[in-house]
């Protein structure tokens, strides 16, 4: 039962190599050829010394010649059909898996984010992966020759002498104790070389992203002391790796010509007595040279498995991984899921929004946020959320927007639980703009299309040039078709917001959710912004997480957080009347402008 949980990972991605068995098969079919005529080919030699060498005489040379070439074409044909079989099924497979893996994430919900970092994940969908299909395509591969080759070889030398082929057959287990045990020790090596490296990398990274920092803390010196401390460590490491596969290969190198060896000199003695012809002691000594390689590789195939089992119970885990929000069979029958979803029967949103009885505790968490809490939102209404930084300001509009379900009780949108209809349908109609603005690669146009695919020229004008994005847009070399990089890494955090606001327009959500979306952008810009922004909210449902209190004196209802939970909730002249959290906030944040304005204007 420990060896069939040990390798279930591994079943569990059976599937990706079923629709390929076709090519796999014959992968393996030719692949186990090719061993064959490896070891068929040193029967050429034997015939060749014992019948025009030893006879000195050449008759019979061409059809041996013709015989011994195509051989050579065949095997030289399967092995290219092998080859080619095995890069083809390396690339479908690695194809198929990253394409499963990365459709997967896009229906997991914010928590798995949340819980998992990105580079674990990008080592799922990548690293993972990668292993997997070398695993499945070239080390099967190499595999089938190999053993193809070990097993044949041995059937050859019992076939032509029983006592010479113990003569290679007995340093077999010395190469193969050797590799066992080199292994485990290269293994661990490797392992804290990377480590190692890692390290190296990240320290390289930080002197050259962190060079201003360290220049006006003066810590050069540290850091440098740092990096040659890892750098040393990794020569340490990586010379004590390098011996022992130097003392690893000179093992195989010996064994294979102790083998060689004792051939020669039983051979040698056999040749002597007329026991033994010399071509087929020219066959013992190929087979005694070329059949170690592939017994050290069955040891490293042994270790590589049991790293693969790995990988593939990672990818499985994360392919097995279900969402925290997630439509039921009957939602999605009507609605669609996010790949294939049904917009023919996707209702239209007013706008009305409702907490009924909402209790909500974070999946990690331990208390609840919110309990039992109730709040009608009816179409247009501005919602503000407030309070100071980490005190749990997102959790209404995550669960407004549904990346997260409620743990008790209901929200309801049009007065329908939104679990009734799909995520898909309620994203559709949700503009959000976050405080940390992401832009995919591409030009400006692509990113401004993906808040409205259908959008016109003029109308791409006409959303930037409502937040002031076309000024953005005019500085740029080729305007709308100029290329921002990775994340927009060409525009400042300010300008990438501004773009951010022109794709969320022009989706033409019924409700809005900005996340202290002004809070990257100067005072002149963002009170040029929240006129549009006002503009744009009318008839509109509107949730916004202030950063600076000034911006939502006018909301409808304000909610101010402290702890995780809701405190207070009212307007703003309400809660300035109750001098409460809310009052606190406000006050404090009003003297501290007011201090910045002095300092500018003394």
């Amino acid at each position: 039962m420990k060896g069939k949980r040990d390798f279930s990972g591994i079943k569990k991605l059976a599937p990706f190599l079923k629709t390929y068995r076709g090519m796999f098969a014959a992968m393996i079919v030719c692949t186990v050829l090719v061993g064959v005529f490896n070891t068929i080919l040193p029967l050429f030699q034997q015939y060749a010394f014992d019948n025009f060498i030893a006879n000195d005489t050449l008759e019979g040379l061409a059809p041996f010649i013709v015989l011994y070439i195509l051989c050579l074409l065949v095997t030289m044909a399967l092995d290219y059909v092998a080859s080619f079989d095995c890069c083809k099924l390396e690339m479908y497979l690695l194809r198929d898996m990253r394409r499963a893996a990365f459709n997967h994430l896009q229906t997991l919900s914010v928590s798995y984010f949340s819980a998992n970092s990105v580079g674990r994940v990008h080592a799922r969908v990548m690293s993972d992966t990668s292993a997997i299909g070398s695993i499945i395509s070239w080390d099967v591969y190499q595999g089938g020759w190999n053993v193809t080759y070990v097993i044949s070889a041995v059937i050859i030398m019992l076939a032509l002498d029983p006592l010479l082929a113990l003569c290679v057959i007995v340093v077999v287990p010395l190469v193969a104790v050797a590799s066992c045990y080199f292994q485990r020790r290269l293994t661990v090596l490797n392992r804290r070389v990377r480590e190692i490296n890692s390290e190296i990398t990240g320290g390289f990274n930080e002197g050259i992203t962190g060079v201003q920092t360290a220049k006006t803390l003066a810590i050069e010196d540290r850091l440098d002391a740092r990096f040659s401390r890892n750098t040393a460590r990794m020569h340490r490491q990586g010379t004590k790796l390098g011996h022992n596969r130097a003392l690893f290969y000179s093992i195989i190198a010996f064994a294979s010509s102790a083998a060689l060896a004792l051939v020669l000199w039983y051979g040698g003695v056999l040749t002597a007595e007329n026991a033994v012809k010399l071509g087929t002691l020219t066959v013992f000594m190929t087979y005694a040279q070329g059949i170690m390689s592939p017994v050290q590789w069955s040891v490293d195939a042994i270790a590589d498995l049991i790293t693969v089992k790995v990988n593939a119970e990672r990818l499985s885990a994360l392919l097995s991984t279900e969402s925290d929000v997630k439509d039921t069979p009957e939602v999605t029958a009507k609605y669609g899921d996010t790949f294939d979803p049904k917009r023919e029967n996707w209702e239209p949103l007013y706008g009305d929004v409702e907490f009924r009885d909402v209790t909500f505790r974070y999946p990690d968490g331990e208390e609840n946020v919110l309990e039992h809490f109730n709040l009608k939102v009816p179409k247009g209404t501005l919602v503000a959320i407030v309070g100071e930084t980490g005190a749990g300001k997102s959790t209404l509009v995550n669960l407004v927007c549904r990346f997260y379900e409620p743990t008790e009780g209901q929200v309801l949108i049009d007065g329908r639980d939104a679990r009734e209809r799909s995520v898909g349908w309620l994203h559709s109609h949700i503009g959000y703009v976050l405080q940390t603005p992401h832009l995919f690669s591409g030009t400006v146009r692509e990113n401004l299309l993906y808040g409205n695919e259908t959008a016109t020229q003029a109308q791409l004008e006409e959303a930037c040039a409502s937040v002031n994005a076309d000024k953005v847009i005019a500085r740029l070399e080729n305007g709308y078709d100029s290329c921002i990089g990775e994340d927009g890494c060409s525009l400042s955090t300010g300008e990438k917001q501004l773009l951010s606001f022109a794709r969320a327009i022009l989706a033409d959500p019924a409700i809005f959710v900005l996340d202290e979306a002004t809070s990257s952008i100067d005072t002149i810009t963002e009170k040029l912004i929240q006129q549009a922004i006002e503009k744009l909210m009318r008839g509109r449902t509107s949730f916004v997480i202030a950063h600076r209190l000034s911006t939502i004196r006018s909301a409808d209802v304000i909610l101010a957080v402290h702890g995780g939970k809701i405190v207070e909730s009212g307007t703003h002249e309400e809660l300035i009347k109750r001098r409460g959290y809310y009052y606190g906030l406000y006050i404090k944040q009003f003297r501290e402008e007011k201090l910045r304005r002095q300092e500018i204007i003394p």
